[in-house]
């Protein structure tokens, strides 16, 4: 089906600004409730960072959860924000996220294109934390036919190109393994090699993939039914300046190809740009270890560079300043492009897997390397000393790489050559020829292999306890794991050459700190006061979490709710008489 692009219109009920999960919900729930709604988008692509995400939403109580029988009380998820975030956590904030995350993915299953498959095994990040559940908490955009985009397929943002395999987004999951054992298993070789003959079709016939996964299906999904309900996504259409009349937030003004253009908006404007990750102003203002600015690298979306604050602020609103770390972080590789640009390339996946550790220069590891990206970037924080660049190696052996790859490197059968070659990955028959590559300390590293080796071995990591937490557990290879006679699935002896490495630095998915608001998103003002007229969303929003991140999921479930909370707000609807 395509769609026949409205004339341009000067007034609607509800402007938002962006395009990711958080403006979307809001755009797709403002717009089922009756409002006109038109969404401004600063890229030529809509779908922001979440369109490159894993899409996977935190969301207690959820309706798949329950419907598998994994019921659970509001107060125990509360318990559980309340022990992880100590005196940043607000009660008042944390109920409305909780009573009004079921009635969001309830509202989207029955109402919209959008669907969910349930996370009921993934546990979250901290097991030793009161009340940690081993699953029911999250959920994910089911896949999705982006094909029924009709002629807007091409402005939606594909999978960033490094995570993927020829383009091919790969759903996490039973999918990967899929992947991963296509070259041994051969139930494995025939999905995959259907799943790549699809995907050579899409690109003969339609010039990109068309099956998205992961937050591209929720972007994709949601986009589809903001069309269905007459909602306009303008694309290459960033907001300039906000417009006010008698203390209130009006509008907008855009600027567009064809020049400026004023949006009148009834209800208000809803801010959602993706924060602050490309920002080097406000990451000098807000991430210590980047005193310039520059020191971070973020995999975001390049286009997310602070828009939203600075015009939230510019209406008196106040980006928060006390957050317990401003920026979701996360370990990032520098991945050399064919055309001399640098891609940033999230290490999400491997770090839990047997057969990796994580060492500075120095040659030591620092963390536990199965914890969460957030998690071991503290870590790696805490082991620089000051003054010295936050930096690591993931070090591995042939065996690894060759079944799991290692970043933007794919396993086998694809070569590794070109990574050597532009220097991406780097390569020593021994560990210290692998440590003179690296300028890694050779006898450090030699001794911090033996030991882990032998922890290995054992299945017992006496110095920093990897695999004992389930969230630890279900991100190693049990499967692989066993048929080695291994008791951690997250940890294997580096045993044989050659032995491979890539450095990350310091990254981040997207950024916390973000406007102040209230518990229907309004954005505050100096006083504490809300700014008629003027919402936030997305990683505009300041995080609920307050810089904590006590599991997957913690960024996309708020966003997805509190969107649908504003859109209520603005409609002049309680979001409690939407259910059922």
């Amino acid at each position: 089906m395509s769609y026949a692009a409205p004339q341009p219109p000067t007034e609607c009920d509800l402007l938002v600004v962006g395009s990711g999960a958080g403006a979307l919900s809001a755009a797709v729930t403002a717009a089922e409730l009756g409002l006109r709604v038109i969404v401004a988008e600063k890229d030529p692509q809509f779908g922001g960072t979440t369109a490159w995400s894993g899409g996977w939403m935190w969301i207690p109580r959820n309706p798949l959860a329950r419907q598998a029988g994994l019921i659970e009380d509001i107060d125990q998820p509360l318990s559980y924000l309340r022990h992880e975030l100590g005196d940043k956590f607000d009660e008042s904030r944390a109920r409305t996220f909780l009573e009004n995350g079921p009635r969001m993915v309830e509202f989207f299953q029955r109402k919209t294109a959008l669907q969910f498959i349930d996370g009921n095994v993934i546990p979250d990040f901290h097991g030793r934390t009161p009340d940690a559940a081993t699953g029911g908490r999250s959920i994910c955009a089911a896949p999705f036919d982006a094909a029924q985009l009709g002629a807007r397929l091409h402005e939606l943002k594909p999978p960033l190109h490094e995570t993927t395999l020829w383009g091919m987004g790969i759903a996490s999951g039973a999918e990967l393994r899929h992947f991963l054992n296509a070259s041994s298993k051969p139930a494995s070789f025939w999905y995959v090699t259907k799943r790549v003959l699809r995907h050579g079709k899409d690109l003969l016939l339609k010039r990109r993939g068309t099956r998205s996964v992961n937050g591209n299906a929720l972007v994709a999904a949601l986009a589809k039914s903001a069309f269905d309900r007459g909602v306009e996504i303008r694309v290459n259409s960033p907001a300039r300046r906000l417009l006010r009349a008698a203390g209130r937030v009006t509008g907008a003004v855009l600027q567009t190809p064809d020049g400026e253009v004023t949006i009148h908006a009834r209800r208000g404007v809803l801010l959602a740009t993706g924060g602050f990750p490309h920002d080097p102003a406000r990451k000098a203002q807000l991430l210590p270890h980047a005193p310039t600015g520059q020191e971070h690298w973020s995999a975001a979306n390049r286009g997310n560079s602070g828009d939203g604050l600075r015009l939230g602020e510019s209406a008196g609103g106040r980006v928060a300043d006390d957050l317990v770390q401003a920026a979701a972080l996360a370990p990032v590789s520098l991945v050399p492009r064919a055309d001399g640009s640098v891609a940033h390339f999230p290490h999400l996946i491997e770090r839990a897997k047997p057969g990796l550790i994580a060492v500075t220069a120095r040659g030591q590891r620092f963390t536990n390397e199965a914890d969460s990206y957030h998690d071991f970037m503290q870590g790696l924080l805490a082991a620089t000393p000051q003054g010295e660049k936050p930096e690591a190696w993931l070090v591995v052996d042939h065996a690894f790489i060759r079944y799991y790859g290692l970043g933007a490197v794919k396993p086998f059968p694809l070569p590794l050559g070109p990574w050597l070659k532009n220097g991406y990955l780097k390569r020593g028959r021994t560990l210290a020829e692998l440590a003179q590559a690296c300028g890694i300390q050779a006898t450090a590293l030699q001794a911090t292999v033996e030991r882990y080796n032998a922890m290995a071995l054992q299945g017992r990591d006496q110095d920093f306890a990897k695999g004992e937490t389930p969230y630890n557990r279900i991100q190693g290879d049990a499967i692989r794991a066993q048929a080695a006679g291994l008791k951690n699935p997250c940890m294997r002896p580096l045993a044989q050459g050659p032995f491979y490495a890539v450095k990350v630095v310091m990254g981040s998915l997207g950024t916390f700190a973000g406007l102040k608001v209230n518990d229907q998103a309004q954005v505050l003002d100096a006083q504490g006061q809300p700014i008629p007229g003027l919402y936030a969303g997305g990683n505009d929003l300041s995080s609920m979490m307050s810089g904590h991140y006590p599991s997957g999921g913690i960024t996309l479930g708020p966003a997805m709710t509190f969107g649908f909370i504003a859109a209520h707000h603005a409609a002049g609807v309680d979001p409690a008489t939407q259910a059922g």
